[in-house]
């Protein structure tokens, strides 16, 4: 009973949260397009999904991703192995960037881009070997970022100074990457913050602060997802000079 409470209130959520999408949307549409709504029943049935959708992923999330990504942190921060951890954060940051629809979707469109501009030869296997080389450099990246990140909450590194040193090195970058990849780059860095690698890398990040001692999860636990962002634009850029 408890969870078909819990079920509906994440419901009534997921509908209050995309109430102010379907107004804007509406609003536009009849009031400034002043045009009927274009397949009325398919775009109504398309919100319903939606709604259900959000709601079971987000139920999910609080059911399962989050606490199971807390207690394998909390796990592996009280065997003391500092290596096994470290081991842990680069394949979770890997294993769920390389599973991103956004990442995916990205790399595919950027690979046909690619082809019609004339940096790559226009032909589905070079097409696929490019979006499969953007899509793995963007997960290590990712899982690189993590370890990072693991570290600075073992040994209390300031955040601030890394993520300053981190986009000065995104700079130099973009001053010396082709041109034709920086705007992928920079995109790259804002899909991995997405569906299935934000909640698990967040559970990471708490779960390991509240497990060491010194360490406050709200200071301490968060900013993980700051470096999974950074590194990605990085590597891409590295990327992209290597393909010229």
């Amino acid at each position: 009973m408890a969870g078909v409470v819990a079920l509906l209130k994440a419901l009534m959520g997921s509908l209050r949260d995309l109430l102010p999408i379907i107004a804007v949307i509406a609003f536009f549409q009849l009031l400034v397009l002043q045009e009927p709504l274009p397949h009325l029943v398919s775009v109504l049935t398309g919100l319903v999904l939606v709604v259900f959708g959000l709601t079971f992923f987000i139920f999910g999330l609080e059911m399962g991703l989050f606490p199971i990504g807390e207690s394998m942190a909390q796990a592996l921060a009280r065997k003391g192995s500092v290596v096994w951890l470290l081991v842990f954060a680069f394949c979770l940051g890997f294993g769920t960037t390389i599973a991103e629809p956004a990442l995916t979707a990205v790399a595919e469109e950027a690979a046909r881009v690619a082809a019609l501009g004339g940096v790559i030869v226009d032909s589905e296997l070079t097409r696929d070997e490019y979006a499969h080389g953007l899509r793995v450099t963007v997960a290590f990246s990712v899982g690189l970022a993590i370890v990072i990140g693991v570290l600075r909450i073992l040994r209390g590194w300031p955040i601030h100074y890394m993520i300053a040193f981190g986009y000065l090195g995104v700079v130099i970058l973009t001053l010396f990457a082709p041109p034709f990849i920086i705007g992928i780059a920079y995109d790259s860095g804002g899909v991995t913050t997405s569906t299935i690698t934000v909640p698990l890398v967040t559970a990471l990040g708490v779960g390991l602060a509240s497990s060491i001692k010194g360490r406050n999860p709200m200071l301490d636990g968060f900013g993980l997802i700051a470096f999974a962002s950074l590194l990605p634009m990085m590597f891409v850029m590295v990327f992209g000079m290597m393909m010229t």
